[in-house]
């Protein structure tokens, strides 16, 4: 699991020191080492100045909205895109609402979290409104979509960074105290033939 300390770059660091009341220049220096120290002295975690796991989940708590549905299942997805390669929440809404034959046609962005490979996290279709991600299961389920999910030849790979294996973490414990009868899945667990997420999520998770 990636740590956040002196000399760490990136939109996690923006998210950081946003939380700290900070000037978001995505760069942790001096001035926010000094800030999660102080931050961890009044929580009672260790003042290293290095944000973990702990010091995250206390640092940006839940921020998720609960769904008006019922929920009984948390779906993973991949973009089925290729290793390295960034794309952000617009792109993948302009895939899924350009109407065909380049895109699906749908009324907005099938997934309800994108994951990126920084480990932002980026809400998408409202958590309200019934997704469009995985055939006759969208009624009671959330999607999460990452980034990511095949080698540069297209085939399937868990391509997931270490700041993704994180976030999808973090928001996945988030989700189960808001759905705590929910199950996890990967999308290939209802639908065989995809290999999407490129992973197993129901053993990953099971501990959840």
């Amino acid at each position: 699991m990636e740590l956040y300390k002196r000399g760490s770059r990136g939109e996690m660091v923006r998210q950081i020191q946003k939380a700290l009341n900070l000037y978001p220049d995505g760069i942790y220096g001096v001035i926010t080492e000094e800030a999660v120290k102080s931050f961890q002295m009044r929580n009672g975690l260790k003042p290293d100045g290095i944000v973990g796991p702990a010091t995250l989940a206390k640092l940006i708590p839940a921020r998720w909205k609960r769904s008006k549905r019922t929920i009984t299942e948390i779906i993973i997805h991949c973009t089925a895109t290729p290793e390295g390669r960034d794309h952000t929440i617009y792109e993948i809404r302009k895939w899924h609402t350009d109407p065909p034959p380049k895109g699906n046609g749908w009324s907005d962005i099938g997934y309800h979290y994108v994951v990126y490979r920084n480990g932002h996290v980026e809400e998408g279709r409202d958590v309200d409104i019934i997704g469009a991600h995985c055939t006759n299961h969208n009624t009671h389920s959330i999607g999460i979509c990452y980034v990511g999910g095949t080698d540069a030849k297209g085939k399937p790979k868990d391509t997931r960074t270490l700041s993704q294996k994180a976030a999808l973490l973090n928001i996945l414990n988030e989700l189960k105290k808001l759905y705590p009868n929910a199950k996890i899945y990967g999308h290939h667990d209802f639908e065989p033939g995809k290999a999407c997420p490129c992973f197993d999520a129901r053993k990953e998770y099971k501990d959840l």
